[in-house]
């Protein structure tokens, strides 16, 4: 989004900090400094940034899952087989404690 999507008062994200609309180019940061914001500026809203938060959390798991996946078949591989009851338990400690 861009500045002049946001309405005077609107909060948003810019370059990592949270500012507030307080004109048609200027905003105010968390801490009271104005600054101006060039209209090409690319803005989010905090409820963007919150979504791309859980997606983020989301496909990371899916990542590292897919990772471990791969992990446990090499180990299971290489343990004996009068351990792979051990390592498949292991393996469902480790998806339980991921969430």
């Amino acid at each position: 989004m861009r500045l002049q999507d946001f309405p005077i008062g609107a909060r948003f994200e810019y370059e990592g900090a949270i500012y507030v609309k307080t004109g048609p180019l200027t905003a105010s940061s968390e801490q009271g400094k104005q600054r101006i914001i060039p209209r090409h500026a690319m803005l989010r809203s905090p409820e963007m940034v919150a979504a791309e938060g859980k997606r983020t959390a989301s496909s990371d798991s899916a990542q590292v899952l897919a990772a471990f996946d791969v992990f446990y078949a090499s180990c299971r591989g290489w343990v004996n087989e009068v351990h792979h009851d051990a390592l498949a338990k292991a393996r469902e400690q480790f998806i339980k404690a991921l969430g």
